[in-house]
């Protein structure tokens, strides 16, 4: 709990490498993770290689952690493996579609959590990697990924170099409902993001955005319509690439 309750997305590491008995245990960890049907359809790529990462890094938008951490991991979905043990088992696999791309992302997103979690209680550091999706194709030529796979997210790892403050979440109220969906009503959504839009950190954002809210630094700055349709379709091109949506 005290490690679920601390977590911080770290961005700048320390030159100081992993042990690999460590990291192994990290990745144990990320395969004990809940997983549909025990098939575990997903694979964790894990890129020390400076080489490697300089490459990766010029994909995640030359963000200056992945080059700082020692250890960058893709997280994929994959129905490569499994398939090929159906077919050595004369057991004819169907996993090619749309139903099991969301059950390997699930399985990924659920691996890589445990992952995240492990690193954090022996006191490393971890920051996902939001433009995995964006940069799908060329994060999957960089790891040579064959059909069937696809990068679905990914994180750095290492010591960390600073410690940010806590960011903020939204009360339990805005995330969780009982029994049903409950209707947001405009008064609930008010309350649900007063604190969020009062704080002085988002005062400041909105300073240096020069934005009238915090809204629209989202849909202005950071993840505007454009580039959510550019990205959505350079993103289903390599899944259809990769072997999925075909069906």
């Amino acid at each position: 709990m005290k490690t679920i309750f601390n977590h911080r997305s770290i961005r700048k590491y320390k030159n100081t490498p992993i042990e690999q008995t460590l990291l192994t245990k990290i990745l144990e960890a990320g395969a004990r993770a809940s997983n549909t049907g025990n098939m575990q359809v997903y694979s964790m790529v894990v890129t020390k290689d400076e080489t490697l990462r300089k490459q990766l890094w010029e994909a995640h938008f030359k963000q200056s952690m992945v080059l700082e951490a020692p250890v960058h991991i893709t997280f994929c979905a994959d129905i490569n493996r499994f398939s090929q043990w159906c077919q050595l088992r004369n057991a004819e696999p169907g996993y090619d579609n749309f139903l099991w791309l969301y059950n390997a992302t699930i399985d990924a997103v659920l691996a890589s959590q445990n992952v995240c979690l492990e690193a954090e209680s022996y006191g490393l550091g971890i920051c996902y990697l939001g433009t995995t999706t964006y940069m799908s194709q060329k994060i999957t030529d960089i790891l040579e990924l064959p059909k069937g796979v696809v990068p679905v997210t990914a994180i750095v790892l290492g010591y960390p170099n600073e410690q940010p403050q806590l960011t903020d979440r939204l009360p339990l109220q805005g995330v969780v409902h009982y029994e049903k969906y409950q209707p947001y009503t405009r008064q609930s959504i008010e309350t649900i993001y007063a604190e969020k839009e009062a704080s002085p950190l988002t005062q400041k954002l909105i300073a240096e955005n020069q934005t009238e809210n915090l809204a629209q630094i989202f849909t202005e700055k950071r993840y505007k319509k454009a580039d959510n349709v550019y990205f959505s379709k350079t993103f289903l091109k390599t899944l259809k690439k990769q072997g999925f949506m075909n069906d």
